[in-house]
This record gives C-alpha cells, sequence and structure tokens, in this order.
C-alpha cells in the first residue's frame, strides 16, 4: 500500500499560482530563470513544484532583493 503524501495540495492550486505569476509578469529570481525558460517545460517543473511542496522536501530559493530609494534619504531593502 503507498503512503500518502504529508501535505495534501491539489495540483490545480500550483497550476493557478503559476497562472497569477505569469499575469503579475513574474520576473527571473535569483537563480536567473525566466518566466519563458519556466514555461519552455512547463508540465514537468509544475509536477516538480508540486511534488516537492506536498512532500515537504521544497524549501523555496533566497528572495531577491532590491533597494529602494527613500523620499527622506538612504535606501529601504525590498525582498
Amino acid at each position: 500500500m503507498m503512503k500518502a503524501k504529508p501535505f495534501e495540495i491539489q495540483k490545480e492550486l500550483v497550476w493557478k499560482a503559476f497562472k497569477l505569476v505569469k499575469a503579475n509578469g513574474g520576473a527571473a529570481g535569483v537563480d536567473g530563470q525566466s518566466l519563458m525558460d519556466f514555461e519552455s517545460n512547463l508540465g514537468n517543473n509544475l509536477y516538480r513544484i508540486w511534488n516537492r511542496l506536498s512532500s515537504g522536501s521544497y524549501f523555496p530559493p533566497p528572495v531577491k532583493s532590491v533597494s529602494i530609494p527613500k523620499k527622506s534619504g538612504g535606501e529601504r531593502i525590498l525582498g
């Protein structure tokens, strides 16, 4: 008998999340992978993300940070 994955995440939710990222323009992250590169193997990439999320083995990569200038001088890190 196969053991169920520890987290029940519907594949449809991963698909919906991808569509939201795409609609928002989805910039490349710290790994430099563009949305176009990700889409070149979309089915496999989404499956790998879903599989890792539902098995508990997904650890997101570091967040890309951007410096935003403040009106009062200096800058604020956004990431």
